[in-house]
């Protein structure tokens, strides 16, 4: 195991400042390297129009023998035709010249404006820096983290450790992502490492069951964006060996919980938010029944800004319910929010206004529960409310 307590065993992370950001000194370029080949597998953005890096990664995985990714940020490599295809394959023979490797063995990303060409020189001299400044050390993982951001305020990390026939096994993971996230992923990145050694089909299933549960139950405006990428890297350094169906399950909830804690600070960080909504839906018929529901509530800008003003507004959650298209009659409805009953079974109920705003207002936290009785099929979703200073975020982004 590393010693630092965060990155699992033959792990080693940088972040540096090369240039690519319009504040020069913040950190631009992360460099995620294993010691050794490792299993990999990637989840990707469902949009038909996406970066450069994506093309690249996506047709490399799932693998066995990955050696490292590669992410700057400040410019998505989006929208940039044949030229961006070059430079992101070039970002990889740069990374596996360093390291004696086949290209295909990096993986890249990129996050930042979209349909700029990235900058060929600050990167050919950020790239040998990064290598001189891997490390696996906690600052070093930090510093990875923070290289990944673009709006973000705060770096995005997680780590958990479980115990397998003996060996103790530790998941590592960073993210990134604070606007223009919506299901099927957006905005975000996200880089998880473990020790645990898998085959990459089962580190392929391990992800996406994890992805499924977090990254794509998030939505800041619903925008999804061209650059999402989450990449699961297992070195097998913990030489545990094979799982078994315990130790798989074991691994499995806990890569769920790194990816989980990842995904819901992705939304405690949206832009301009001043609270975090979750939603929870049950009684469904099906799951597919659960998820659109709690997204189409997710997604209502009527819903998020009542939140911001602290109003409980229930004929907006209602109605949302109402339009998602899922088969149901009104009165199968029965809604709560912050633990107070406000609807049930399709009849408003009496309760205190006042103070419903007022647990609105007086906390971060806002809790949607929505419940029917058609089924046993359950979904959480995570969101944040809409106020004005995202507005003028992203309008002034790029100007």
């Amino acid at each position: 195991m590393s010693g630092n307590g965060l990155l699992p065993s033959g792990f080693k992370t940088a972040g540096i400042a090369c240039g690519i950001k319009q504040d020069a000194t913040r950190e631009d370029l992360a460099l995620f390297v294993s010691d050794v080949p490792a299993t990999a597998a990637g989840v990707f953005t469902q949009n038909r129009v996406c970066g450069a890096p994506v093309h690249v990664s996506r047709r490399r995985l799932p693998s066995r023998s990955a050696r490292a990714v590669i992410i700057n940020s400040g410019n998505a490599n989006a929208c940039t035709g044949q030229r961006g295809m070059d430079d992101a394959l070039w970002m990889t023979d740069l990374v596996a010249e360093r390291l004696g490797c086949p290209p295909d063995h990096v993986l890249v990303c990129s996050t930042g404006v979209i349909g700029h060409f990235l900058p060929r020189d600050k990167l050919a001299a950020g790239i040998p820096a990064a290598f001189d400044r891997l490390e696996g050390t906690q600052a070093a993982f930090e510093a990875a983290a923070r290289a990944i951001m673009t709006t973000d305020t705060v770096p995005k990390q997680a780590v958990r450790e479980m115990s397998v026939a003996g060996k103790e096994v530790r998941v590592s993971g960073v993210a990134k992502g604070a606007a223009m996230i919506g299901p099927n992923m957006a905005t975000m990145l996200a880089v998880i490492m473990t020790n645990a050694e898998l085959s990459p089909e089962t580190a392929d299933t391990l992800l996406r069951h994890a992805v499924d549960r977090s990254f794509n139950c998030i939505s800041v405006e619903g925008h999804t964006s061209t650059s999402d990428s989450v990449i699961l890297l297992a070195n097998g350094t913990a030489e545990m060996g094979s799982l078994d169906d315990a130790g798989r399950q074991t691994l499995q909830q806990t890569i769920d919980a790194v990816a989980e804690e990842l995904a819901i600070a992705i939304v405690q960080d949206a832009e301009g938010a001043d609270h975090l909504i979750a939603i929870d839906v049950c009684g469904l018929a099906s799951q597919r029944d659960a998820h659109l529901i709690a997204r189409t509530v997710a997604e209502s800008p009527l819903v998020k800004t009542a939140v911001t003003g602290a109003d409980p507004n229930w004929g907006r959650i209602v109605s949302a319910v109402g339009y998602a298209g899922v088969e149901l009659a009104e009165e199968e409805i029965t809604l709560r929010i912050n633990g107070t009953l406000i609807y049930e079974s399709g009849a408003p109920v009496s309760f205190d206004e006042r103070a419903v705003s007022q647990s609105m207002r007086s906390s971060r936290n806002v809790h949607i529960e929505l419940t029917f009785p058609l089924g046993n099929a359950a979904a959480r979703f995570w969101t944040s409310d809409l106020t004005t200073e995202y507005v003028r975020l992203n309008s002034e982004y790029t100007t």
